[in-house]
């Protein structure tokens, strides 16, 4: 007669994905080994696995709490109801540009830019992340949402500048970039 093994223990299941997805907020995702990420949760691969039952569904967890995390930090965020389209998106730059969302960032680049090569490691590919900044502009924009091309042209923007604010610690070029970019759509 087989016997099943017990079930994962929900808390310490979710104590083991908080700190996973802290581990994987400062290291990123490129070469996650389990291992090394058993060692520094003071855990073993074999638990890790029990908890999430293989690496792939950890790293999805991973990457669904980290969005989770992400988006509580946004909902605290509400845009004035006479706050204008230009200081809406200065305020957006504001936030997602803060120190405290770079590990944010770099691991939504890293997905990101595998998603393109490996779609299939992650739900929904880079689509649903392109998505999620496309749903943040519908929602605070005042009057009217903008047609998808200019949604698209505003995201495409704030992204291309994040990008290279990480990759060259540049903070005030590219907050001058972005006022450029603020008074050419105000025209």
């Amino acid at each position: 007669m087989s016997r099943k093994g017990r079930p994962p223990d929900p808390t310490r299941r979710a104590a083991t994905l908080a700190d996973a997805t802290d581990y994987v907020l400062q290291n990123g995702l490129a070469g996650l080994s389990l291992r090394p990420l058993a060692a520094a949760l003071g855990t073993s691969t074999r638990m890790l696995l029990y908890d999430f039952g293989s690496k792939e569904q950890l790293v999805t967890e991973v990457l669904a709490e980290a969005r989770r995390r992400e988006a509580a930090l946004l909902a605290g965020w509400r845009r004035a109801p006479d706050m204008s389209d230009a200081a809406t998106l200065h305020t957006i730059w504001s936030w997602i540009a803060a120190d405290e969302r770079v590990p944010f960032l770099r691991l939504f680049f890293e997905v990101y830019v595998d998603a393109m090569t490996h779609p299939e490691r992650y739900a929904g590919g880079a689509k649903k992340m392109v998505e999620d900044w496309l749903g943040v502009i519908a929602s605070e924009w005042s009057v009217d949402t903008p047609d998808a091309a200019t949604a698209t042209l505003m995201i495409a923007v704030v992204r291309g500048l994040l990008l290279d604010r990480l990759a060259t610690g540049e903070t005030g070029r590219t907050d001058a970039a972005l006022q450029r970019f603020v008074e050419l759509i105000e025209r």
